[in-house]
């Protein structure tokens, strides 16, 4: 959310808006693109004729994407281990493979911190077939989130394994209500994706909706539950407001080539040319006028184009953008590799036998989880709900 006066605070927030990104800072006065309204709109019109016809972009940069950032961009793809959780709330530019899938993270805190309210985990199970993903919005800045960031790694760790995500994300909120008497609380999108049938899980904690991208049709559309005027009581709420035993989850499934692009609110709290707020609608409209851009480039791509349309954003609040590129393809590991998942696991488990340790990472009791590790046919039987 946007910043101000520190990152978010734990004022009170209505029932009603808990379900919308970025309505309670709405309380906090206008908009800061209310503040700003000198651009004309005609050159908002301009920029997407541009973007339309595929022409040379303006060579204008916004400054916070020269330097540093630009070169961060350069570094190359990390080969996820067996049962490795990476991630953290720090400065990074990086691109992970795991089981199925090509992943890239951004995330810049706020000014020159190094590192901010934005966390992110990717993390890969024993077999390679599990990946799980993690992006949160945690109010609160310094010390308070470093600690909320080493907790939510030891979550990741004792679920690397779990192949339904339930309990995961029934213990994020757990823990963020523990803290919700300190004013804390999180929007969080939390995704598991397995490689065997290509079946991504996806559930929202009060998060801006996640991208995604069909390589069928090549159009971009927003990845949610269909709305229903039927369904009553709080849904999908920010982590830690209330203690709610259990989270809607989405289902699909990924062809090669999809891809998904997740990211924090300060994409949709950026302004446009004619200086009203994106919003959801206006950051899934600039994506789709992008064209085709290789997933690899879509970071760059995509901050360069927000940062060109208006003074000053995306420097108000930490930016994090997670990019998923689904591959077909699996990961094999090497002999060396899988002996030291299992030495890992082994020194997890005798030191949970402490009551004071964490818990060992053992897998659910799922048929395709533990079943489908030694007969693959097994595997294929988790698999995505048929779309109506």
């Amino acid at each position: 959310m946007q910043r101000d006066q520190g990152r978010k605070t734990g004022g009170a927030i209505h029932g009603e808006d808990l379900p919308a990104t970025g309505r309670a800072c709405a309380a906090q006065g206008p908009h800061p693109c209310k503040n700003r309204k000198d651009a004309a709109p005609a050159q908002s019109r301009q920029r997407e004729s541009e973007l339309g016809n595929n022409g040379p972009l303006p060579t204008q940069r916004f400054e916070a994407y020269d330097g540093y950032n630009a070169g961060m961009m350069d570094s190359r793809a990390q080969h996820m281990q067996c049962m490795e959780v990476w991630g953290g709330s720090q400065l990074t530019s990086q691109g992970v493979e795991l089981g199925g899938l090509d992943v890239w993270v951004y995330s810049k805190p706020y000014g020159e911190a190094q590192r901010g309210g934005d966390v992110y985990y990717v993390s890969s199970c024993a077999t390679g077939r599990i990946s799980r993903l993690l992006l949160a919005d945690v109010s609160g800045h310094g010390q308070s989130v470093a600690s909320t960031a080493a907790d939510l790694r030891t979550l990741m760790r004792r679920f690397v394994n779990r192949l339904d995500q339930k309990d995961f994300v029934r213990l994020l909120n757990e823990q963020f209500t523990s803290l919700s008497r300190e004013g804390r609380f999180a929007t969080a999108v939390v995704t598991t994706f397995f490689a065997p049938t290509r079946r991504l899980s996806l559930c929202n904690a009060g998060h801006p909706r996640p991208l995604l991208f069909r390589a069928a049709d090549g159009r971009w559309s927003f990845l949610s539950h269909q709305e229903n005027p039927e369904r009553k009581g709080l849904h999908n709420v920010p982590l830690g407001l209330f203690q709610i035993a259990d989270y809607e989850q989405l289902d699909v499934e990924l062809d090669p080539g999809d891809c998904l692009i997740s990211y924090t609110d300060a994409l949709t709290e950026s302004c446009d040319a004619d200086g009203e707020m994106l919003g959801e609608d206006g950051l899934l409209r600039i994506v789709n006028l992008l064209g085709d851009v290789p997933a690899e480039k879509l970071i760059p791509s995509l901050l360069k184009e927000i940062g060109e349309r208006f003074p000053n954003n995306l420097a108000a609040d930490d930016v994090t953008i997670l990019v998923v590129r689904a591959t077909g393809g699996s990961i094999d590991f090497s002999f060396r590799e899988k002996i030291g998942a299992f030495g890992r696991f082994l020194k997890t488990f005798f030191g949970s036998l402490n009551p004071q340790a964490d818990r060992a990472p053992f897998p659910d009791a799922n048929l395709a989880n533990v079943g489908g590790a030694i007969i693959p046919a097994l595997g294929r039987r988790w698999r995505a709900p048929r779309q109506q």
